[in-house]
């Protein structure tokens, strides 16, 4: 082997590495991409669980987004109020002013142990794909078994299990990351928008003397809530009602026509609370006839010229509300 090739070719190549490095060094200033330093301050504060709840891949991409104006500030579930200001501190902006409509779980079914009972006594495997496929045990058979697999498949401790046998969904905890919906055999939990007022928590199919006999608490197909909304938001199928989210009012009218308390208004309290018959809606003097209440009304019980005081129909109002959010003079009050 001839060493004098190699050691006339050392002074070419090494010319050739600098004239290389020093093309690379020049293209890195010239084409170099600045980084907002913003991004890596919102990654230090992020939980770092690169969960994808947030709707990007991780946390990095996340920060990116917030810092590019692409998402809003509370845009991750699992880091919840404390980051959402931490991450807001860090871009100027006031976090409350960038909350945003997000999913959470939400549990279909009412029948726990005290509203339904055993028909036999299942001694298989504890888990609800076990006992979903064997001969039903309990008394409802679209209710909830009961034996928690949604709760272990939780990876943010959203949920866990009450005395009464069903499971209890932490709404702040939780990333509407969905694990839950897939790992439930009865379909009973489900995705909803933090901003729907109603929730329908049963989904027995069955005729109203059936579900009777079978839990406390199961929807009998009635049609009082569908006959009391004043929207018609609500439509009667396979037994079941099916809330149009979109024209829902959240008046409740729903809530306090179900005689079974299938129907539950957020934030999906268990009791009833009913505003003192005498209180009604009233429209002061300060009222500068803008009409917007009279538009907002769903059960056109406010009316008016432009310009002009309205009046309100008290035996046509509903008290939904509605009236008094959207008056810019708060001339609408109850009294």
């Amino acid at each position: 082997m001839d060493f004098e090739i190699f050691k006339n070719a050392i002074p070419s190549m090494g010319l050739l590495g600098a004239l290389f490095a020093g093309g690379l060094a020049y293209s890195s200033v010239k084409f170099k991409v600045e980084e907002d330093p913003r991004k890596g301050e919102i990654e230090k504060v992020l939980p770092g669980a690169n969960c994808g709840a947030c709707g990007y891949p991780g946390c990095a991409s996340f920060a990116e987004a917030v810092v590019k104006e692409e998402t809003v500030c509370d845009g991750c579930p699992v880091g919840g109020p404390d980051i959402a200001e931490q991450v807001a501190t860090i871009m100027g902006v006031d976090a409350g002013a960038s909350s945003k409509e997000r999913q959470i779980a939400q549990l279909l079914c009412q029948g726990g142990k005290a509203e339904t009972f055993n028909q036999a006594d299942y001694q298989g495997i504890p888990k609800c794909r076990a006992a979903n496929r064997v001969a039903n045990s309990k008394s409802c058979e679209y209710g909830c078994l009961g034996f928690g697999d949604c709760v272990s498949v939780c990876a943010f401790g959203a949920m866990y299990m009450d005395d009464n046998g069903l499971p209890v969904i932490d709404t702040d905890k939780c990333t509407g990351c969905g694990k839950c919906v897939s790992e439930c055999p009865r379909s009973i939990i489900a995705l909803m928008s933090n901003t729907e007022h109603i929730v329908v928590r049963c989904k027995s199919v069955l005729k109203g003397k059936e579900v009777k006999q079978a839990c406390e608490k199961g929807c009998i197909g009635c049609t009082l809530c569908a006959k009391k909304c004043p929207v018609d938001a609500i439509e009667m199928v396979n037994n079941l009602p099916v809330v149009d989210a979109e024209t829902c009012v959240g008046c409740g009218a729903c809530v306090q026509a179900c005689p079974t308390d299938a129907i539950l208004e957020t934030p999906y309290e268990t009791i009833k609370i009913e505003k003192p018959k005498e209180e009604v809606l009233v429209i002061t003097e300060d009222c500068v006839g803008c009409t917007l209440c009279a538009q907002k009304c769903p059960v056109d019980a406010i009316a008016g010229d432009p310009g002009n005081k309205h009046e309100l129909d008290t035996k046509a109002c509903i008290n939904c509300g509605q009236c008094v959010k959207v008056c810019p003079k708060d001339a609408i009050e109850y009294q």
